[in-house]
């Protein structure tokens, strides 16, 4: 597993590579191709667990995926997304939460949707050597507040907020910053007043990096957002592989001979 130091000497130098994965075999997969690091991201309510949203995901459900994906993987940074309230009500309780991520579940770090309630516990939570991946922009923990799934940073003012709580995390000891759904320009802007990489999802090209839902990037989600790119079909090739397996099972030609067995000294009972 690569270091956070490692990940945050990438600022400006190398192409940070970030993909979700919620379970074992994916994340062996998305390890293969040389991911840099493996979110196991909210999104899971979404993508996986059948909610509507990422708000219902618990701390229990974020350390299981995380642990399955830790136990199968070695080479890329494992990075726990910390669930709608396992922080900012209490400080020791988010402590514990994002502890927990990393002495139970293996994770290498957590991310933290962030804001102004979040400078402190990241610096809190760096001092008891629990890396930090802040997120600004789009927080999807907030869509209630937002209003749906909104581009943000889109006004002289808001985008000075995020540059602003993005030096303030960078200050509190975050080793990365995640930008969601903002302009490019400024992103671009962050990205050049940083000293850690920025990683981009829906905020062009100028971050040190990119993230995408692993559903969404390999093409089996079914309705991804506009910003999101499928680099294959996945979706298409899984319904080919089970409308054959219906098929063959209704017609009797799987299991074939060679998928079965005969016991030879079992004849005389039968």
């Amino acid at each position: 597993m690569p270091s956070v130091t490692a990940i945050r000497s990438m600022a400006g130098s190398e192409s940070v590579t970030m993909l979700t994965a919620y379970d074992a075999p994916t994340a062996r997969l998305v390890e293969e191709a040389g991911i840099d690091i493996i979110l196991v991201g909210d999104s899971m309510g979404n993508a996986a667990l059948g909610y509507e949203s990422t708000l219902p995901v618990t701390v229990d459900e974020m350390a299981s995926h995380t642990e399955a994906v830790a136990r199968a993987t070695e080479e890329a940074l494992v990075v726990a997304d910390m669930p709608f309230l396992s922080f900012g009500v209490e400080q020791a309780e988010s402590v514990r939460n994002c502890g927990r991520m990393l002495k139970e579940a293996g994770a290498g770090a957590v991310k933290l949707e962030s804001g102004p309630h979040t400078v402190d516990l990241t610096e809190r939570l760096v001092q008891l050597g629990i890396p930090v991946m802040a997120h600004l922009g789009l927080t999807p923990q907030r869509v209630n507040e937002l209003g749906g799934y909104t581009r943000q940073g889109t006004t002289e003012k808001a985008a000075e907020e995020i540059l602003d709580l993005a030096h303030a995390h960078e200050d509190a000891g975050a080793f990365s910053l995640v930008l969601e759904h903002v302009p490019a320009n400024l992103a671009a802007h962050v990205t050049d007043e940083l000293d850690i990489p920025t990683i981009g999802i829906g905020a062009g090209p100028d971050c040190d990096g990119q993230v995408l839902v692993f559903h969404d990037a390999v093409g089996l989600s079914e309705s991804p957002p506009p910003f999101a790119t499928a680099f294959g079909n996945v979706r298409e090739e899984l319904q080919h592989a089970l409308d054959g397996y219906v098929e063959a099972v209704e017609s009797g030609t799987f299991p074939a001979e060679e998928h079965s067995h005969v016991e030879d000294a079992l004849d005389e009972l039968y």
